[in-house]
């Protein structure tokens, strides 16, 4: 009777390991890198008057910085700040009273890029806050790798033409990758229809980019949430090879609401405030807008990387 219990027991084992293995090396290697990405994130007063009430000191309160840097502590990832990070910068002080003050506590997780405010005096408090977080000072583009992605931070605060610096630094950095998927931010966006009208400036990166087979933009700028289908630099709709590019300024200031609906604008809000949240897999990724605690807009899904094509 023994022998049979014993017989039954080693019988079922098998029936449940066959039908519920357990997790592949495949699905271990696909294992996703995680991006939270937002820029236009924290307004505090003007120091020029604000000294004489330093302990007043604060986010004005149409600023909602505390807010989204609260849903960031829950949230695993590396930190995209899409520029214009401290508004009313004049000193690094700015960013130690302001930034700190709520974003502060993800500083050291955190891949920054500049927006117009932040740019002040050619970018000296950015500069000086961030340190080699923030790329070489005065250029502030730089690129790194992230799980199985190749990640690029450009500066749209400069020049942008395929021969200045910044263009012959991202020719060279796009043919030195040999990753699969690639994913730009930069501040000022190519696409919105927000009240921030399109940057044509950043064209020419789009190009390049598009070229060489990246997958992903990110930009801020637009006090917004908008995605765009995937598209080349001109605005033509590129299911195959196209870029998908998401403007995320709902960092903390105020919104701002549509213009002009763009075309192949698949989502857009101006009402919650919130973080993107991306999962970079192998080969594809998966992007969800996550609103802060009483928000309920969202936007999410999936897609396969662009095959990439050289440049």
């Amino acid at each position: 009777m023994a022998g049979n219990r014993i017989s039954l027991y080693l019988l079922a084992v098998l029936f449940v390991g066959a039908h519920f293995p357990s997790a592949s090396p495949l699905r271990a290697q696909d294992a996703a890198a995680t991006v939270l990405a937002v820029g236009d994130i924290a307004r505090c007063r003007d120091p020029w008057w604000a000294k004489a009430v330093e302990p007043l000191w604060d986010a004005y309160p149409d600023s909602r910085a505390a807010e989204t840097a609260a849903l960031v502590d829950r949230l695993a990832g590396t930190v995209l700040a899409l520029g214009d990070l401290v508004y009313y910068e004049r000193e690094p002080g700015d960013y130690r009273h302001c930034y700190d003050a709520t974003w502060g506590r993800h500083r050291e997780r955190t891949r920054p890029v500049p927006g117009n405010h932040d740019d002040r005096d050619d970018g000296a408090a950015y500069f000086a806050y961030w340190g080699p977080r923030a790329g070489e000072t005065g250029h502030g583009y730089y690129s790194f790798d992230l799980g199985a992605w190749h990640l690029i931070a450009l500066n749209s605060n400069i020049d942008l033409g395929p021969d200045s610096d910044q263009g012959r630094w991202l020719r060279a950095d796009l043919a030195a990758t040999r990753a699969r998927c690639i994913l730009a931010y930069w501040h000022h966006p190519l696409f919105t229809s927000g009240r921030h009208h399109a940057d044509d400036r950043a064209a020419p990166l789009y190009r390049m980019l598009h070229k060489a087979g990246a997958s992903i933009v990110l930009n801020g700028h637009g006090h917004n949430y908008e995605r765009f289908a995937p598209q080349d630099a001109d605005g033509r709709r590129d299911p195959k090879h196209g870029i998908r590019s998401f403007v995320v300024g709902t960092g903390g200031v105020s919104l701002r609401g549509i213009v002009r609906h763009k075309r192949h604008s698949e989502a857009f809000n101006s009402e919650a405030w919130g973080v993107l949240q991306l999962e970079l897999h192998e080969d594809r990724y998966a992007w969800r807008f996550i609103p802060i605690e009483g928000g309920t807009f969202t936007d999410s899904g999936a897609a396969d990387c662009v095959e990439r094509r050289g440049n």
